[in-house]
């Protein structure tokens, strides 16, 4: 079985502002779109997926990341994350009605192609599922099985209004790289301790990261 991945990204002048101590607004941008680079790459590298759909108006992030192998669709909604995320599965869909699709955070640096295929494989077996981040309040992943609508529910605690919409919370160790998303100076700290992708290991180079 091979997936569909949706990826929404904000314009990167406006991503990962709670980065900005960590980074400064210089920087912040650039680091953005570094984690969306790995994980891009990752996806696009992993066994069980064979197209990567990326949802963003930003055009440094549309070239950066099509050089990767994502077709990348604008933002047509304008209307924050989800919509975002329900007009990407809508484009993907039109193209591939019968293949299962996910929704991917762009912000998992560390991501690594085996353990994604590992929350695919568990994902498969229900209607919808989805991944708890690291901190144990967010998602990182949800999937929809073909003929199943995404109804993505991601923003403050989405891991208990996702498991409130019926989906099913997938119990899977070992997978911290698909877990481990990047909001805050903690959470890139955590990330380089995996492990992150070359993109973000440039970006954060010689960044100091108070403990």
């Amino acid at each position: 079985m091979q997936w569909t991945l949706v990826i929404p990204l904000k314009p990167l002048v406006r991503a990962k502002s709670r980065l900005a101590p960590t980074a400064g607004d210089a920087l912040r941008p650039g680091l953005a779109l570094a984690f969306a680079q790995d994980t891009v790459a990752a996806a696009a590298a992993c066994a069980a997926v064979r197209d990567v759909v990326v949802v963003t108006d930003d055009a440094r992030a549309e070239r950066e990341l099509t050089a990767l192998g994502a077709r990348v669709v604008p933002d047509a909604p304008q209307a924050g994350l989800n919509a975002a995320l329900v007009h990407g599965a809508a484009r993907a869909r039109a193209l591939r009605p019968a293949t299962p699709l996910a929704a991917l955070n762009a912000d998992l640096p560390a991501l690594r192609p085996e353990e994604l295929a590992r929350v695919l494989a568990a994902a498969a077996a229900f209607p919808r599922a989805f991944l708890p981040d690291a901190a144990g309040i967010g998602t990182t992943l949800l999937s929809s099985a073909p003929g199943t609508e995404l109804l993505p529910a991601f923003g403050t605690d989405s891991r208990a209004r996702h498991a409130a919409s019926g989906a099913a919370e997938l119990p899977l160790d070992a997978v911290d790289s698909v877990r481990q998303d990047v909001d805050t100076g903690d959470d890139l700290r955590a990330a380089l301790a995996l492990g992150v992708g070359p993109h973000t290991a440039r970006a954060a180079a010689g960044l100091l990261i108070p403990d």
